[in-house]
């Protein structure tokens, strides 16, 4: 069974909380799932950063990124994603819940795969969740994943 590894990167223990439950509630739809949780944009780069030290097979197969952090913000984390050869590919989907024109725009400039604001409903936030996975996991083709 292949193993797909998610890093999930928020600020806010409660949208952490959500994700990681309504990922517990999905199937495993014939793929084994890594989550992985960074606090922070620093404890985010310095995870990636481990693990491109033990091999790119340990490397996240997708990133959901918040984009309002303290310190280091999303786009800062997706620049210093998309500025390394080896990290550029990996798919980063923005998971905030910011609607703004200048933040959606902002975040597609400085190279994000998608963005998608985090729904306020549980149900609708597990929906997105499965859909976002399903997706960029299973349907999406990428070179690092075939």
């Amino acid at each position: 069974m292949k193993t797909r590894r998610i890093l999930l990167v928020d600020d806010n223990p409660n949208d952490l909380e959500l994700a990681l439950n309504a990922f517990g509630e999905m199937g495993s739809d014939g793929v084994e799932y890594e989550v992985s949780v960074a606090g922070s944009g620093e404890e985010a780069i310095d995870m990636i950063r481990a693990a491109l030290q033990r091999g790119q097979e340990h490397l996240p197969d997708l990133v959901l990124l918040d984009l309002k952090m303290p310190q280091m913000d999303g786009l800062a984390v997706l620049d210093a994603i998309r500025a390394q050869d080896d990290l550029r590919d990996i798919p980063v989907v923005m998971l905030t819940t910011s609607g703004e024109d200048r933040d959606i725009r902002d975040s597609y400039a400085h190279g994000a795969s998608a963005y998608v604001i985090k729904p306020m409903d549980f149900a609708q936030f597990r929906e997105a969740m499965h859909t976002i996975r399903s997706f960029w996991t299973n349907l999406n083709r990428h070179p690092r994943l075939n």
